[in-house]
């Protein structure tokens, strides 16, 4: 394949940071203050699908909240996180379709924040979903398609985005 055609260059989808507490109130509106402040917009809160009476969770509760980023702000987004990690991910952490997350223990890890008694310690998940120019056709209203496998990233080319893009080793 040839490397200049336009339509073969990866990018980033779509990034989803998300923090889930496990129950709604006081709590939930801490994370999504932390999710304010990391990302510079305004999170959604997740909501349970199901019941489960073990960890006290009825379904439509809101247990969580995430932020989707596309564009520039993904971009800028994940090289702090990165650089939270060391500039360094696993193998592993990468689907067969490229795809790739990782988590972060901590929100104070990052640069520019300083921990805050009011608010506590929150960890989050960074989910990240590559694709190439095209991916329209399976998300489209009118004649949706699949995307076809020649078209389709694989994992070995996820790897090779994100080492070249963010400058990051990938660890087996």
């Amino acid at each position: 394949m040839n490397d200049d055609n336009f339509m073969r260059k990866t990018q980033i989808a779509k990034c989803v940071v998300n923090i889930g507490v496990g129950q709604g109130g006081e709590k939930l509106r801490k994370a999504r203050q932390v999710l304010e402040m990391l990302t510079d917009q305004e999170p959604v809160d997740t909501i349970a699908q199901t019941t489960n009476a073990e960890f006290g969770i009825r379904e439509g509760q809101p247990i969580g909240c995430k932020v989707t980023l596309r564009g520039e702000n993904a971009y800028k987004f994940l090289k702090k996180a990165f650089w939270v990690k060391g500039d360094r991910i696993l193998e592993q952490n990468f689907d067969e379709q490229g795809n790739f997350s990782f988590g972060i223990s901590d929100y104070t890890d990052f640069e520019e924040m300083e921990y805050d008694p009011n608010i506590g310690v929150f960890g989050m998940n960074i989910s990240v979903e590559l694709s190439r120019k095209g991916r329209r056709i399976k998300n489209r209203r009118k004649k949706k398609k699949k995307v076809p496998e020649s078209h389709r990233l694989s994992k070995e080319e996820g790897l090779e985005f994100v080492e070249k893009a963010f400058s990051v080793e990938v660890i087996e």
